[in-house]
């Protein structure tokens, strides 16, 4: 059966974002984020959010091109977009594993590209848009792969 902890329909950046920052309300040192959705969907977007919920300052923007990006707020964000990444192996060599046993927030981008590296307790949320273009924010509970609407 699904279960989600919660989902949020969203019909704007601004809206996602305040998502964002309600999803960083439940975050505590050594959590880790897993985003999954297509190109397009909001994931950079929904990060601002939890960026700003975890109280950092600086302008978060999508590390497709350097892979990883810190943040310093009340917990240190590591921001992580897998999608140039061709799978475990490529994580594993970049040191990911810093960013996801340490003393921050992990926020991954196109996890779905790396599953096997994601904890078992990570959050995983799937980003998917709807017919009227508004996105569908689902946030799974940890330890379950399944879709929620």
């Amino acid at each position: 059966m699904e279960t989600c902890l919660f989902s949020v329909v969203s019909s704007s950046p601004e809206e996602t974002i305040a998502a964002g920052e309600r999803i960083a309300a439940l975050l505590h040192t050594g959590s880790v984020v897993a985003l999954r959705g297509g190109l397009g969907v909001g994931k950079t977007w929904l990060t601002k959010g939890i960026a700003r919920g975890l109280g950092v300052t600086e302008e978060v923007t999508s590390p497709t091109y350097t892979i990883i990006s810190e943040y310093e707020g009340c917990l240190p964000l590591y921001h992580i977009d897998a999608y140039r990444l061709r799978g475990n192996d490529d994580f594993a060599a970049l040191g990911a594993d810093d960013a996801l046993y340490g003393n921050g927030v992990t926020v991954i981008e196109w996890s779905e590209r790396i599953v096997e590296s994601i904890p078992d307790n990570a959050l995983t949320i799937e980003i998917s848009i709807l017919k009227d273009a508004r996105r569908l924010i689902a946030v799974k509970e940890p330890r379950y792969d399944y879709t929620c609407a």
